[in-house]
């Protein structure tokens, strides 16, 4: 039996290596160095502290030997150096340990191997553009003519008057004086024989003109580090998985240590439980959507993830009306970014609010989290901003009850759902379907919100709001099913267009759908017909967009890639309707994909089929570890269990579904209603044994009925459930 135990390994892309820990990350290249000209090096508060860091030995390179695996925030760069004058072969061995975090630390290490002393000279050559983010990711980075770098006692201190921004560098380095010059540390040095020289870097951010520490000091040992005392905290308390299946194993210890590294801690609210990232190396921040559907996934793993994000975007939601961030009153925010406010960002703030997805997703994840039982008091608190979102959907969405998107202004994305690239929405023939759109998903989000929302009325025996809520629940569900399906193909539009015309292109959006309930039962064979067809179904997963369609192009963004979190939630959309071989299907492609890039899903791969190729092919710039790319894995464990708790009516169910030759699992320590249970499925794949289960919550080992449209006000069953069956 293999364990979900802690294991850690830096993410790449390509040859590029990338560390991360809360808002902060670098990347750099395989043996550690950081290159001018490309988008390696430090960030912090979406801001390049470091464009520059190249290690040279007696002016030479370091030749890699291996990177080391070790924590998300930590990797170990080993190589050598050229051989000494006379010899034939390298005697000297160089150590880098890197550290990330609120900055950089760097412990050096060369080691001579010979019987005789080297003297060496060591350099450390640094460059810092003060880029923005933004301007990087875009390759658009504009000179900060006034970047200053002055030697300072023991560094160097890298400066922007205009940007307020820079770094200051510390040595450390007993018995060896660093000379400093602006772009240059050197120093000179003599390793005696069999013995190691070392030094200590450290990289302090500068920000708004303030010096803050690098969460790695030198003067700290490693362990008692904030991050890695964090980590080891969130280790020692996630859920413990042991399986016969060694690939679901390595998927969920990446997935667990991703998670844990994407999380976001606001040092202005230390008390408060962390809210999570959606990904590196752009988006190392608070994304509504994303966090929000990750925080979703991941419940069985940690439910802390979904308050933290629930009450960092309440307390950024939308108050007043300001077309260039898209702010409305109620509104969820799309992003929040932390750059120089000086046009870098394209949105103009700090918080930009182009999604209209975000919105009903808060008030679904309110109601869920409060199904799991857990921080009862925190989630009626969070109530009144639920009701806000809601006045917001009604007031702002659209005229017709539907809910609609359209950018306020130039600056603002031209797409406002998930597939968020300006092609993303497209005609069966190709067209680029222009806004204002109102997307499948996003109907089917609010009727899943209205349907959360009349069970908080319900519990607090609030009748008329819980029939105002089932109403409106109701007419979105009517109108959708109307107005989006097309009977002769037999599938749902992806959308609506500004004249009122289905947007005809087949893609995954409606697997979306099935997720949410608002499809109607008698067409959801129809519909998983088509998602696990030869032109959107690959053999990994299902394509965003089908091959018969005239904007088709697998290495596409959003045009016919496959993306495992819509995969996740398209597998538990399945499984709630009771296509079990169906979601079986694709949990088992998903798995294959982790298996084929290390353990870890990526953001995206292309979109071609398994038989032409026998292992899925990456997108080059995919994200890299990614939010909801980690947690999908562990929502698809959660379907295939068939995982349902509803402890506010006092009932969970466990009645799991594995695939044939799937393996037997057990699960410890799985956090519901405030107990940890044990979860074990043996070889036949359809029996749990369930223990410790709380007083008062009762098993339930049938499996639910598909869920109808049928919904009775003053009835709080799962008629109008939120989750998979």
């Amino acid at each position: 039996m293999s364990a979900w135990t802690f294991e850690g390994q830096p993410g790449a892309l390509g040859e590029t290596v990338t560390l991360v820990e809360g808002g902060s990350f670098c990347l750099s290249q395989r043996g550690g160095d950081i290159v001018p000209g490309a988008a390696q090096g430090v960030y912090h508060a979406d801001t390049r502290l470091l464009s520059q860091w190249m290690l040279r030995v007696d002016d030479h390179l370091v030749e890699p030997l291996q990177t080391i695996s070790v924590a998300p925030y930590h990797a170990t760069f080993v190589g050598k150096a050229r051989p000494r004058p006379g010899l034939a072969e390298s005697t000297l061995l160089v150590v880098r340990d890197r550290y990330v975090g609120g900055g950089l630390r760097e412990d050096l290490v060369l080691r001579n191997m010979s019987e005789e002393p080297a003297g060496c000279v060591v350099t450390v050559q640094v460059g810092a553009d003060v880029a923005d983010l933004f301007e990087v990711k875009a390759e658009r980075v504009q000179p900060v003519t006034d970047v200053e770098m002055n030697p300072r006692e023991s560094g160097l201190e890298v400066f922007s008057a205009s940007r307020a921004r820079g770094a200051r560098i510390v040595v450390e380095s007993p018995g060896t004086p660093v000379v400093a010059t602006p772009g240059l540390l050197t120093f000179h040095l003599v390793v005696p024989p069999r013995q190691e020289w070392r030094t200590k870097l450290v990289v302090n951010p500068i920000v708004e003109g303030v010096e803050t520490s690098a969460w790695f000091p030198a003067d700290h040992s490693i362990e008692h580090a904030e991050p890695a005392r964090r980590l080891a905290t969130w280790t020692r308390n996630s859920p413990v998985l042991t399986s016969t299946n060694a690939d679901l194993v390595q998927v969920m210890i990446r997935s667990r240590e991703d998670l844990g590294s994407l999380r976001l801690f606001d040092r202005r609210h230390p008390e408060e439980p962390p809210a999570i990232a959606a990904g590196a190396p752009w988006f190392m921040t608070l994304f509504g959507r994303d966090s929000l559907l990750t925080s979703w996934m991941a419940l069985p793993l940690d439910q802390s993830l979904a308050l933290g994000t629930l009450r960092r975007l309440a307390r950024l939601q939308g108050t007043k009306v300001d077309p260039l961030s898209e702010e409305e009153p109620g509104k969820i925010l799309h992003e929040l970014r932390y750059g120089v406010q000086d046009g870098a960002s394209p949105y103009g703030g700090q918080a930009y609010y182009g999604s209209v997805d975000a919105t009903p997703l808060f008030v679904m994840l309110l109601g869920e989290l409060r199904r799991w039982g857990l921080h009862t008091e925190a989630v009626e608190e969070l109530l009144p901003h639920a009701d806000a979102a809601l006045t917001w959907i009604e007031e702002y969405g659209g005229p017709d009850g539907l809910l609609w998107y359209c950018r306020k202004t130039d600056r603002g994305l031209i797409n406002q759902g998930w597939k968020d690239s300006f092609d993303g929405i497209t005609f069966s023939d190709g067209t680029i379907a222009r806004p204002p759109i109102a997307l499948a998903e996003a109907q089917g989000y609010v009727y899943a919100a209205y349907l959360a929302r009349a069970h908080f009325a319900h519990e607090q025996g609030d009748d008329a709001t819980e029939r105002r809520c089932v109403e409106r629940a109701m007419d979105v569900r009517r109108a959708f099913n109307e107005r989006f399906w097309l009977p002769g193909p037999g599938y749902y539009a992806m959308g609506l267009d500004g004249r009122g015309r289905p947007i005809d292109g087949l893609g995954s959006n409606m697997g979306h759908c099935l997720w949410s309930g608002i499809i109607d039962e008698d067409k959801a064979a129809s519909v998983a017909a088509h998602l696990l067809s030869d032109e959107m179904f690959t053999g990994y997963g299902v394509r965003t967009l089908a091959t018969s369609m005239g904007a088709y192009n697998p290495m596409s963004y959003h045009n016919g890639s496959v993306w495992p979190h819509d995969n996740a939630i398209t597998a538990a959309g399945l499984m709630r309707y009771g296509f079990i071989e169906e979601a079986q299907r694709i949990a088992m492609g998903l798995l294959a994909v982790g298996q084929a890039f290390g353990g870890r899903l990526p953001e995206l791969f292309c979109g071609f089929d398994r038989s032409e190729f026998i292992e899925p092919i990456p997108y080059p710039t995919s994200c890299s570890p990614q939010a909801w790319a980690a947690a999908a894995p562990i929502h698809i464990l959660r379907t295939l269990l068939r995982l349902d708790p509803w402890v506010p009516y006092g009932k969970i169910w466990i009645v799991p579904a594995l695939p044939d030759g799937f393996g037997e699992l057990q699960i410890t320590d799985l956090p519901v209603a405030g107990a940890r249970i044990t979860v074990g499925v043996g070889r036949d794949g359809s029996t749990a044994v369930v223990s410790g289960l709380p007083e008062g919550l009762e098993l339930h080992t049938e499996p639910r009925s598909p869920i109808s449209g049928a919904c009775r006000s003053g009835v709080a069953d799962r008629t109008y459930g939120l989750a998979m069956p």
